[in-house]
């Protein structure tokens, strides 16, 4: 969290408000017109972000942000290492649809990053 703040913080308040919010995704570039999807990310700094309206976030929304409680990280990753390794979509992993995607579960997080493969005798 402390890391972000001081990464999107560009006016050193200790604080994200939306031009740093907003600055950190999307640069104009002298376009005159916004794309949608940066109005949308607009309505949801101040409908979602910004929880008691000061026109900032603080460490708390930041952290609600970018680690939301209601999302399951561990559970996600691996929805979606089953999901692009099941080649024959029976829910189910074998050995050589692990080995087959070798650089999908070496590069994850839900493996260590490969370290638990190898702890493994099975």
């Amino acid at each position: 969290v402390q890391e972000t703040m001081e990464d999107i913080d560009k006016n050193g308040d200790g604080f994200i408000d939306l031009e740093e919010y907003i600055g950190d995704m999307y640069s104009q570039d002298g376009d005159a017109d916004e794309p949608e999807w940066v109005k949308t990310e607009r309505e949801q700094f101040v409908e979602f972000r910004d929880k008691n309206r000061d026109g900032k976030m603080d460490k708390e929304e930041t952290k609600d942000w970018i680690l939301p409680s209601d999302y399951d990280h561990a559970e996600a990753e691996a929805r979606h290492l089953v999901y692009e390794s099941d080649q024959d979509k029976d829910g189910k992993l074998t050995r050589e649809e692990i080995v087959d995607k070798s650089d999908l579960f070496v590069g994850s997080q839900a493996t260590d990053f490969g370290e638990a493969l190898v702890r493994h005798d099975e």
